[in-house]
């Protein structure tokens, strides 16, 4: 599957079917990538999560799309993070408020568009920043390309999982107010809120909400998404 190839075996269990745990460095165009190696002989599946060596913050968006096609991962700051799987829960959210959201921006025809993820944001000109969010939102048409959108969206929302909050409510947080996003949605499934946050220059608001309440959108003037009637 991978040319010039070799595995480092850190740790091996061995019991009925057997786990292999380590570090696996793959040429791949030149760099090395670091692969959480899981395999289940009893079942017979292998999977391989994409990580960067924490050690390294020197990737670019090269690197990025240079990665293996069955790999997710984010680029923050030069630095790799892995995109676990979604849950069923966190797919249907998505599809849910996604359809909001392209419904509404459908009916005004104007210059808004929704992407949910799979969706490459190149944040900065820096080529150290790309995110693929959950939904995004984008009102200027220049910043959409064939790969996705170059420049921060208007709106970003994410759902998170208990393996990435601190990802989530912290370092893309803090990304999203230093490139201009303007509002930003962190919604938690397991304890059923969702936090706004208003990312403006002249004033940075949050506020906390549950899963029963109707949420405004700030940067709209009529769009409220009611999550009591959204059946999550």
């Amino acid at each position: 599957m991978y040319e010039n190839t070799f595995l480092i075996v850190t740790q091996t269990v061995a019991m009925y079917g057997f786990i292999v745990g380590g570090k696996f460095f793959s040429c791949f165009n030149g760099k090395e990538y670091v692969i959480l190696i899981c395999i289940n002989q009893m079942k017979g599946w292998m999977y391989m999560g994409a990580l960067a060596e924490q050690s390294r913050n020197d990737y670019t968006e090269d690197d990025y799309y240079s990665l293996p096609k069955d790999v997710r991962a984010e680029l923050v700051d030069g630095q790799f993070y892995d995109m676990a799987s979604p849950s069923r829960r966190h797919q249907e959210i998505l599809n849910a408020i996604n359809n909001e959201i392209y419904n509404y921006l459908k009916s005004k025809k104007g210059p808004c568009k929704v992407y949910p993820a799979p969706f490459a944001v190149k944040l900065f000109d820096d080529k150290k920043n790309i995110v693929e969010p959950d939904i995004s939102v984008i009102c200027d048409p220049d910043k959409l390309t064939d790969k996705g959108c170059s420049g921060a969206p208007d709106w970003i929302i994410e759902i998170i999982s208990p393996s990435n909050a601190g990802h989530d409510y912290v370092r893309k947080l803090n990304l999203y107010m230093d490139a201009g996003v303007r509002e930003y949605w962190i919604i938690d499934p397991d304890r059923q809120k969702t936090i706004v946050y208003w990312l403006n220059e002249v004033q940075f608001k949050t506020e906390v909400y549950t899963f029963e309440d109707r949420i405004k959108v700030s940067i709209y003037d009529d769009f409220w998404i009611d999550f009591g009637e959204l059946e999550i």
